[in-house]
């Protein structure tokens, strides 16, 4: 995976140690541990419960390395339907149309 660089990129000026604690510890330490998950796995779980949490904001960022990961649209499509019965009709709806755009070629 390559080195993540959102937190310094976007927050590095205003909450520094935010910014590396997002980019080194949570993406270069625990995304990096591909023995005990594979990041197509973290992906679908770190999808779940943002679309669980109603988190939308952060959605489109993780459909798009989820894709990367791996993440087919028939997959997308299971997670999130499977979701909408225990996360939320509303959040499933608000899910399908970012994963719909990201996924739109495939």
């Amino acid at each position: 995976m390559a080195k993540q660089t959102a937190g310094h990129d976007l927050l590095g000026d205003f909450a520094p140690q935010f910014a590396k604690l997002n980019d080194d510890v949570l993406f270069g330490e625990v995304w990096s541990k591909e023995s005990e998950l594979s990041a197509h796995d973290r992906s679908l779980i770190t999808i779940a419960s943002i679309i669980s949490a109603g988190n939308l904001e952060q959605l489109d960022a993780h459909l798009k390395i989820g894709k990367k990961n791996g993440i087919t649209k028939e997959e997308i499509v299971a997670e999130i339907t499977h979701l909408s019965f225990y996360a939320g009709w509303p959040k499933a709806w608000s899910a399908f149309n970012r994963a719909k755009e990201i996924w739109k070629e495939d």
